[in-house]
């Protein structure tokens, strides 16, 4: 290990603050392998792994020196072997998977069928699609070579996660239908809250396939234009315009988690509201101005690494990867239209790039892909 490799944490009471760590050098143990970690992505999603770190363990992926204090926050990226005790993961493979916001990594590693688990005694209690790292020649979602996908490796370290998320909170309302429907509970729209967010724009995508369901976006004054311009949505609304958005039966989608958004949401759709999704947080700063009850269904929390599986059970292994790999692909192409890459190099990239994340400076057309690396 380079004696140079750093890696970023965060103070687990105030996100906002970061330090740079220097990484010790470790020997590897037998079964062990160490990656060079090439890039990563860094978005909202990120702050909110901070905000429920304690909750769904987050700060467990990769626990920090003193960690009690401060949290390494996990991120999607992709990572090259270049150290191994590991006969069955020989140097030079590289995979795409969960890392910490560092310039290295070592892993307890087992090979499997896709690449590898990281069987870390500390990784043991997280769900299995956390632990598990997919080799670039078996992945079936694999951008391919740059000419074929130029920057197909930063889109899918921005967009994977997010728009599988936001598929399969999708199919999880396409499956519940309701008295009066076949899907969405019932519902004649569904409300998309943070509209402008990358898990939302991909949920709206898919939803905007389904017959005979209003899609509306909710988002700021400053993003509204950018929403509208994406196609998916068949009405966009601000925040201040909530009691405009037409009162019949619906379901919500939060990616805001916004209280007080909610709230106004809740009150005005009253008894039309069939169900409400929480997601994410990707108004992590905003704070409930009342202490009122909300109107309406209490909201259900959804956790997409546990609906994985649950979808696995409904369509089978092989279907689901080729349902998700096809929409993906579709998707990802699709977002050339929207999104450029801007990448951030260096340490002090990678500590600009979580700031600027977290202070919400970054418009929703632009991804940001970090890496300690200068090129």
């Amino acid at each position: 290990m380079a004696h140079d490799d750093q890696v970023l944490e965060v103070r687990r009471t105030a996100f906002g603050e970061t330090a740079l760590r220097g990484l010790a050098p470790v020997d590897l143990s037998p079964g062990q392998i160490r990656l060079r970690i090439d890039s990563f992505a860094v978005t909202a999603n990120n702050v909110s792994y901070a905000g429920a770190g304690d909750m769904l363990g987050y700060w467990d992926f990769f626990p920090a020196d003193d960690p009690t204090t401060w949290g390494r926050v996990p991120a999607m990226g992709w990572a090259e072997i270049v150290e191994t005790t590991n006969p069955d993961l020989p140097v030079g493979s590289r995979f795409y998977g969960w890392f910490p916001m560092a310039s290295s990594v070592v892993f307890t590693a087992t090979a499997t069928e896709d690449g590898f688990r990281d069987d870390g005694d500390h990784r043991a209690a997280h769900a299995p699609i956390y632990r598990a790292y997919e080799a670039t020649d078996r992945d079936p979602f694999y951008p391919g070579a740059p000419d074929d996908a130029p920057e197909g490796e930063d889109r899918h370290a921005v967009l994977r996660v997010l728009f599988l998320t936001g598929f399969l909170a999708d199919e999880f309302f396409a499956d519940n239908g309701g008295a009066d429907g076949p899907a969405y509970f019932g519902a004649e729209q569904v409300i998309v809250l943070s509209a402008s967010s990358k898990t939302a724009i991909g949920f709206a995508q898919r939803a905007a396939k389904r017959d005979g369901l209003r899609v509306v976006g909710l988002t700021s004054a400053g993003n509204a234009d950018f929403v509208r311009s994406l196609g998916y949505y068949d009405a966009v609304v601000t925040y201040d315009e909530i009691d405009t958005v037409e009162q019949i039966d619906s379901v919500v989608i939060d990616m805001a988690g916004n209280p007080n958004v909610i709230a106004a949401v809740h009150a005005h759709l009253g008894d039309h509201l069939r169900y409400s999704m929480m997601v994410g947080r990707s108004h992590h700063d905003a704070v409930a101005s009342g202490a009122a009850a909300l109107a309406g269904p209490a909201p259900q929390f959804f956790f997409a690494p546990v609906d994985v599986e649950r979808r696995i059970g409904i369509w089978g292994r092989q279907e689901y990867q080729r349902r998700t790999a096809e929409a993906l692909t579709e998707f990802i192409e699709g977002s050339r239209s929207w999104m450029r890459i801007e990448r951030r190099t260096g340490p002090d990239g990678v500590v600009s790039a979580w700031a600027d994340i977290y202070a919400g400076n970054v418009p929703p057309a632009v991804g940001i892909v970090a890496s300690y690396r200068d090129t």
